[in-house]
């Protein structure tokens, strides 16, 4: 059994970074592969080509520098496979790029690294949660990396809202169901320990489009309520 002919190719893409915003505002050229019958398993060069998303770039990272940008998958067996050091492996650069064992500074700069990789929209997704939740553990030895957490956070729910294919395993072309997140939750908790009470429901109501977060956005809701209310008697004291 061979494997089947797949040829790389691409298209222009419209870039709406969010509903709200005229369609039309920027371009971005996105890869993918597609076999002989038509199929397509998408990929990207990195996080910024994603149809979509405003993220323009990470800060600080000279993408030509990182070998690991310049690998394609090749296909064996209708499946896409990467070039590693063992030899291949349908896990993509991207993913493998932040080691288990990183931590603070260092978790920062792979995580960074990691979204100027080749990858698959679900594995930017994992690097950017797997970040905040590594930097929420490790709060207390590495406070700096709060304010990270919530970039990246930030930068997961933009992800979400531009493919929800990165959080979810539907096979359609609209996901209906999605996974459970964890660092968009973290990002409403600590702006709502911060006392940014209306950004919080703000994140919190975008992050109910995935079935998700509606009991935060309840909790907020009656809060401002009850703060609107405070305010409105004591001015009229």
């Amino acid at each position: 059994m061979g494997s089947t002919p797949w040829g790389t190719v691409g298209a222009w893409f419209p870039v709406r970074p969010n509903r709200s915003m005229a369609v039309g505002v920027g371009w971005q050229w996105t890869l993918w592969e597609r076999d002989e019958r038509g199929d397509m398993a998408t990929w990207f060069e990195r996080m910024a080509a994603i149809p979509g998303v405003r993220f323009a770039g990470s800060p600080g990272v000279v993408r030509e520098a990182l070998a690991a940008a310049r690998v394609r998958p090749e296909v064996s067996y209708g499946s896409l496979m990467w070039p590693s050091a063992e030899g291949s492996t349908s896990a993509t650069p991207a993913s493998r790029h932040v080691p288990v064992e990183a931590s603070r500074a260092d978790l920062v700069t792979r995580v960074w690294e990691a979204l100027e990789l080749p990858g698959e929209a679900m594995d930017y997704h994992f690097v950017l949660q797997g970040a905040v939740d590594r930097l929420w553990s490790g709060r207390r030895s590495y406070p700096d990396g709060l304010e990270v957490l919530e970039v990246f956070a930030l930068l997961d729910l933009e992800l979400m809202e531009a493919a929800p294919q990165a959080v979810s395993f539907d096979t359609g072309p609209v996901p209906t169901s999605f996974v459970h997140v964890t660092s968009v939750p973290r990002l409403v908790m600590l702006l709502e320990r911060e006392g940014a009470f209306t950004d919080a429901l703000e994140v919190a109501r975008r992050l109910a489009r995935f079935d998700q977060g509606e009991d935060a956005v309840a909790r907020l809701s009656e809060k401002i309520g009850a703060l609107a209310a405070e305010a409105t008697t004591g001015g009229a004291a």
